[in-house]
């Protein structure tokens, strides 16, 4: 794979930034590492891969906070199309801590508001006013709940008008019971494009057969680590990447 991925030419996170979804839609796919490397070829002419420091697949990890009824993850659960999460993302390469919330409202448009934080227990009660003024909870009944692990590649069009993030290599350990969780064989991609116009790797998905699915690192990882939560509605996808995760 690695080798498919030195042979797109590379793009910069300054240019990145040029990259303006004014009109933005997001799909995730979820497939396996056999069909990374076919997608990979096919798109190695019509992208660029996003390179930092001669690096092209970053190391990231991610500490996600809850309610010790967990409420977010209920919210979720229950279909609620207004929903938020809390973490702290971690860029492992760089060491830098974001403390972020993510807001999804009832037009399914997401909203992400960070600020820059120390990777510690104070992380929560260091940024109080930041909580107070994008949370919904109240942010004292905030508990570390699971964190993972995962490397990413990031894809440009060369029209610059979407980008593909590809997850691989995910890792999940629950924080309140210490169960972990390897995802080895799967890959998650999302899409992010401006709606109005035609997106080149759509019809090389197509043709590789993998279908968008819905897939919540933070659901998908408590559900996985924690058999006891209510998890009906994530049944079917538990299945698909239980079966996915089994391929050789």
């Amino acid at each position: 794979m690695y080798t498919i991925l030195a042979q797109f030419n590379p793009i910069s996170l300054e240019e990145m930034h040029s990259v303006k979804l004014m009109n933005r839609t997001d799909t995730k796919f979820v497939t396996t590492m056999r069909q990374l490397k076919s997608l990979l070829e096919m798109a190695r002419s019509q992208y660029y891969a996003q390179e930092i420091d001669g690096v092209r697949a970053s190391n990231y990890h991610t500490l996600y906070f809850d309610t010790g009824d967990t409420a977010m993850y209920r919210n979720h659960h229950n279909g609620h199309l207004t929903r938020q999460k809390v973490r702290i993302r971690t860029y492992s390469d760089s060491q830098q801590h974001f403390l972020e919330v993510k807001t999804k409202n009832n037009h399914r448009r997401t909203k992400k508001k960070r600020v820059e934080t120390e990777y510690d227990d104070n992380a929560i009660t260091d940024h109080t006013d930041f909580l107070e003024k994008y949370l919904w909870l109240d942010s004292n009944l905030l508990m570390p709940v699971i964190e993972n692990k995962f490397r990413r590649i990031t894809l440009v069009n060369k029209g610059l008008t979407e980008r593909l993030t590809i997850d691989f290599d995910l890792e999940f350990r629950s924080v309140s019971n210490g169960r972990q969780v390897k995802l080895d064989k799967i890959v998650i991609i999302e899409l992010k494009r401006d709606g109005l116009k035609p997106s080149p790797v759509l019809a090389m998905l197509n043709r590789l057969r993998i279908q968008p699915m819905g897939f919540s690192k933070y659901c998908m990882g408590m559900a996985m680590c924690n058999p006891d939560l209510k998890q009906n509605r994530f049944k079917p996808r538990l299945h698909r990447i239980e079966k996915l995760q089994s391929w050789n």
